[in-house]
């Protein structure tokens, strides 16, 4: 189980990123300054979309601009998906495993590329769309943690973390008990008491997304 984890962060401890603790706390301060700037433009956008909608008097283009704000996850969406949790583990937790290693800190805790391989696993799955916390991810959305919280579009939260998804539940499940890196995850919630919960919903509601859409920057490898 160590070995895959190792060999799937090419050197870097996927576990341990002690440097960015210190950063929790000023994130932390600007997380309800963002919040209510996000509340600011969701407003000057609804504005906008009402204008807009105004003078579209073509049926044709109501639909096509209907389409379009769909695809771009702008709408509220409604239909079956899938939910599904990840927690920490309890902090006195002990291996559960004959053999496996007593855990450090970040064996405990949930890390970005865990929130990360299960966003990936939903899209791969055909999700029609995937909210993660209370927001609506879109192109653009980065999901990043800072110590043991997540940094999502301007906002910090902390665990449980709670991701939907809508689009067929079938394969979307699948697309999750696939994933290699979930898997690996999965090694740990066994050894460790890591918290997965995955459940089947008839009818979710995911908000429509309503931060900034502009591309800020943009890189590979």
């Amino acid at each position: 189980m160590f070995y895959v984890s190792a060999h799937a962060a090419h050197g870097i401890d996927l576990r341990s990123d002690n440097s960015l603790l210190r950063l929790g706390d000023l994130i932390q301060q600007r997380s309800d300054q963002n919040r209510q700037t996000q509340a600011d433009l969701s407003e000057l956008q609804q504005r906008a979309d009402a204008l807009t909608r105004q003078q579209v008097t073509n049926p044709a283009d109501a639909d096509q601009l209907a389409q379009q704000r769909r695809l771009a996850g702008l709408d509220q969406l409604q239909g079956p998906g899938l939910t599904v949790t990840l927690n920490d583990a309890p902090p006195n937790a002990t291996a559960r495993i004959p053999g496996v290693p007593e855990p450090g800190v970040n064996d405990l805790v949930i890390h970005q590329q865990d929130i990360q391989a299960v966003v990936n696993a939903l899209w791969r799955g055909g999700a029609e769309g995937v909210q993660v916390m209370d927001q609506r991810l879109i192109a653009t959305s980065a999901v990043r943690c800072v110590g043991n919280t997540l940094l999502l579009q301007g906002r910090v939260y902390s665990p449980p973390y709670v991701i939907r998804a809508v689009g067929r539940t079938a394969d979307l499940r699948a697309a999750v008990d696939a994933d290699p890196s979930i898997r690996n995850y999965l090694q740990y919630v066994a050894a460790y008491g890591l918290g997965w919960k995955v459940q089947e919903g008839g009818d979710l509601t995911l908000p429509g997304y309503t931060g900034s859409t502009d591309l800020h920057a943009a890189g590979g490898q």
